[in-house]
């Protein structure tokens, strides 16, 4: 992980991020680095919405998923 310092930021974005952090019970670190990655689209948000036209491109895959697998493990236990 890289670290960068930024100089001469204004007051009110200081204020802002101070409240943004005290609302969510974060730092204004952590603040920082959400909206930085969210400029540059790289938030949670982006990646969901890319992986859904990945999803939506590919299509369903044919076949056993794992969710099928652990299905069918969890019923061998069963009495």
């Amino acid at each position: 992980m890289g670290q960068i310092v930024i100089r001469n930021l204004d007051d009110a974005v200081l204020a802002a991020l101070r409240e943004r952090a005290a609302r969510s019970g974060t730092s204004m670190e952590e603040q920082a680095r959400r909206a930085l990655a969210k400029a540059v689209g790289l938030d949670r948000e982006t990646a969901v919405q890319k992986l859904d036209e990945i999803r939506a491109a590919i299509g369903r895959l044919r076949g056993a998923s794992i969710v099928s697998d652990l299905r069918r493990d969890r019923r061998r236990d069963e009495p």
